[in-house]
């Protein structure tokens, strides 16, 4: 068997050429087949780890998908907003430990801006219910300071004491800017992995000074507030955009989930991520899978490439094959080098993607992190994609049988007789 293997890598060295372009796109394929695998497991790992110890998130009536993904993810904008009454009754409800208003709908140089209480910092948790940490500086304390996520700090150099400008509404340019109130940087906060690196975060205060001379979404013509005098106002929000809660006991969340839906005051929604995140996950599902079958189909087109080249070598080849067995070579013995030179360069082709993935995570990961907030990490191929890389080297060796089979079928005397 190791002679054979020893034959196989020398003939299939002499048709380097040849065979390096089908190597080439078998490793592609691969690539591109476990890309996809790893793309959709660490957005899976990624959305999973971005809120934990939440019970519920309320927001107004929508969807639930729609509010998990604009109220955790910043990804969208609410329908509608809830009133400060309506949340402050949620928050005394006695089955409610704690609670984190969130109001959105500002930003700072395509960062979204997050309005939000000191509570955040005390009992919003991620991943494995880990807490918030500052790398720098210290919570906000004053209406005009700011807190950044990681990314939010790095992406635009900024540091602690650092002033900034929010823009009034969500991504893209050109929009309205609040440049009569700028904030300070307070704190930057540490890597989390989550949508929190890429927000900048202020007080609720803060969210209702910068607006307390607007109307409509624009400044009131002739009109302006400055900001040493802001303090002497009522900056009570009046609404905010969403809430996450804390439940003094979990047995009781349907109860609460109950209350909150039928809230007398106005329409509201309350609902558990998990379920969102199925819900969502039931939704790009169908997305996902296409992928994979594209991919899988571009593996099968680079295999069939090795079954057109190797069949078309094989009339080149029957000399070759022929001497062989002039010198003692079986047919079975031909059947198995084909195999094995199949085998050979579908090895190295998987070899080759794996690499060429490894490269791909490192080129790629800043740009998911800063703009999808989705950690890619270089690292060992996991279980799923062990399983696939299996299933292309068994379609591989199928895919060998065919021009085995061929090379089996030639007899000795149409080798070596000339023709003419």
């Amino acid at each position: 068997m190791r002679h054979w293997f020893a034959l196989a890598a020398k003939s299939a060295w002499n048709r380097r050429l040849t065979l390096g372009l089908i190597v080439a796109a078998v490793a592609l394929s691969v690539m591109l087949l476990l890309g996809v695998e790893r793309a959709r497991r660490d957005a899976r790992e990624g959305f999973a780890q971005s809120v934990s110890g939440t019970d519920l998130i309320v927001g107004a009536r929508t969807s639930p998908v729609q509010l998990m993904l604009y109220a955790v993810f910043r990804i969208g904008e609410a329908t509608n907003n809830i009133r400060w009454d309506a949340y402050q009754a949620i928050a005394r409800h006695p089955l409610v430990a704690w609670t984190i208003p969130i109001s959105l709908g500002d930003s700072h140089r395509g960062f979204p801006v997050l309005g939000t209480s000191a509570a955040y910092f005390d009992h919003f948790r991620y991943g494995d219910s880990r807490p918030l940490a500052l790398a720098a500086g210290k919570p906000f304390a004053d209406v005009f300071d700011a807190v950044l996520g990681a990314e939010v700090a790095e992406q635009l150099g900024y540091r602690v004491g650092d002033r900034i400008v929010l823009s009034h509404g969500i991504g893209g340019i050109g929009l309205p800017e609040h440049a009569d109130k700028p904030f300070t940087v307070s704190g930057i906060l540490q890597r989390t992995g989550t949508p929190v690196d890429r927000t900048v975060h202020v007080s609720l205060e803060a969210i209702q000074a910068i607006h307390l001379d607007w109307q409509g979404g624009a400044p009131v013509p002739g009109f302006s507030i400055p900001a040493q005098f802001v303090r002497k106002f009522d900056l009570t929000p009046k609404e905010i955009t969403a809430a996450l809660v804390g439940l003094k006991s979990r047995a009781a969340v349907f109860k609460m989930q109950r209350y909150v839906d039928d809230y007398p005051g106005e329409p509201l929604l309350a609902v558990l991520p998990g379920v969102a995140l199925d819900e969502l996950w039931q939704v790009v599902g169908v997305a996902e899978n296409t992928l994979l079958a594209l991919s899988a189909m571009v593996v099968v087109v680079g295999l069939a490439g090795l079954v057109a080249v190797v069949l078309a070598g094989l009339n080149e080849r029957r000399r070759e094959i022929a001497v062989l067995r002039a010198v003692g070579a079986s047919a079975r013995g031909v059947f198995a080098l084909l195999m094995t030179e199949g085998l050979f360069v579908t090895l190295l082709g998987c070899a080759a993607g794996v690499v060429l993935l490894l490269g791909l995570t490192l080129l790629v990961a800043p740009l998911a992190q800063s703009r999808y907030g989705i950690t890619v990490q270089p690292r060992l191929l996991s279980l799923a994609e062990l399983r696939l890389l299996g299933l292309v080297v068994l379609v591989g060796v199928a895919a060998s049988v065919v021009p085995g089979y061929r090379a089996y079928r030639l007899s000795l005397a149409d080798g070596l007789t000339p023709r003419l």
